[in-house]
């Protein structure tokens, strides 16, 4: 185990072909979304080059977009840490998330087709069985699926678009609770595909946003604790 924090091989080491530069800071976003490297962490750039096989350059290049970008805090003469969300930043992403989605499940209630809906179910069951393995990774992962599908059956490019913007942001919100809401969350996207079957648009929306504020409600009870 290095300071990193990430296993031995957990890593895939980078192809040179194609634009390297991109590749790693992909790569460590999502190391970071996905809280392998958790928030408060120490970004060693001679540790995550050698990880991903890449000199330091490309690294360090992808640190200060990912600083830029509010992934990561630059602190003068300590380096790069992997950035600390606070209780208010979380407050406004998922309140926009929640209008964004309420939206969408209000839209895909009117849109959605046979096939939609299938997918949703599928996604469920899916969800459900990784939730009685305890597969965390696999839940946040099915999770963000059922949700950008709604963004999809709602058919609207805009919302979609700006839906897709915070993804990765609601995806680093809700791991650290996936477990904590466990199999309820699957339960609510039951009901929810439930009004959609029905064309409910007005119980779809409310639904979605129950929804979203018992995860905005768990996280801050996580933090507390």
């Amino acid at each position: 185990m290095l300071s990193t924090g990430l296993p031995q091989g957990a890593v895939p080491k980078l192809e040179r072909p194609g634009p390297l530069r991109e590749r790693v800071y992909e790569a460590l976003l999502e190391l970071i979304t996905t809280r392998a490297l958790q928030p408060g962490q120490h970004l060693v750039e001679s540790e995550l080059a050698g990880h991903l096989g890449v000199s330091r350059q490309p690294v360090r290049e992808a640190l200060q977009r990912l600083n830029t970008e509010g992934w990561v805090d630059l602190r003068p003469a300590q380096g790069a840490f992997v950035h600390e969300p606070t209780q208010e930043e979380a407050d406004q992403l998922l309140s926009v998330r929640m209008l964004l989605e309420a939206e969408a499940a209000r839209l895909a209630a009117r849109n959605a087709d046979s096939d939609g809906i299938d997918a949703l179910d599928e996604i469920v069951a899916q969800g459900l069985t990784a939730v009685a393995k305890d597969d965390v990774d696999a839940a946040v992962a099915l999770n963000a699926a059922f949700h950008t599908k709604i963004i999809e059956l709602a058919g609207n490019t805009v919302l979609a678009e700006l839906a897709a913007q915070v993804d990765r942001r609601v995806r680093w919100y809700y791991t650290p609770v996936a477990r904590l809401r466990g199999g309820q969350s699957w339960a609510e996207h039951r009901d929810l595909i439930a009004a959609i079957v029905e064309h409910d648009e007005e119980r779809a929306m409310q639904l979605m946003r129950e929804h979203t504020e018992h995860t905005r409600q768990s996280y801050h009870r996580r933090a507390k604790a």
